[in-house]
């Protein structure tokens, strides 16, 4: 079973930087895509960053595009999320999350780590 955990997270003024972090156990996870998704209080879950394993290859949510920056660690089997320029919107729990290639949704979540952006 595939375990994610989360770190990393805090509070920050406007125009700070954090780096999250998600360290990955159980298993491999090449051939696999990692995420982070964000939930602010009384909103959706939203979509921020992904990159494939394998290949490297990153998406980014508008939002964030030019200010967060999705990256891996193969030999600590870690994705992290470098978070610069932040705003008071981007508020929220983030969470990490993993998948198969050949899977569209999300299976495998960490228990989130909040993040805390003051004005």
């Amino acid at each position: 079973q595939l375990q994610l955990v989360e770190s990393g997270g805090g509070l920050v003024q406007a125009g700070g930087s954090l780096r999250l972090s998600c360290a990955a156990s159980g298993r491999t996870v090449s051939n696999y895509r990692l995420g982070w998704f964000r939930q602010a209080p009384g909103k959706d879950r939203e979509f921020v960053a992904r990159i494939s394993w394998n290949t490297g290859n990153t998406g980014y949510a508008d939002s964030v595009k030019g200010r967060f920056t999705i990256s891996r660690d193969n030999a600590k089997n870690t994705v992290y999320l470098q978070m610069n320029s932040l705003k008071p919107e981007d508020t929220a729990v983030y969470y990490c999350a993993a998948r198969p290639v050949t899977m569209t949704l999300y299976p495998y979540w960490g228990q989130g780590t909040q993040v805390t952006v003051s004005s």
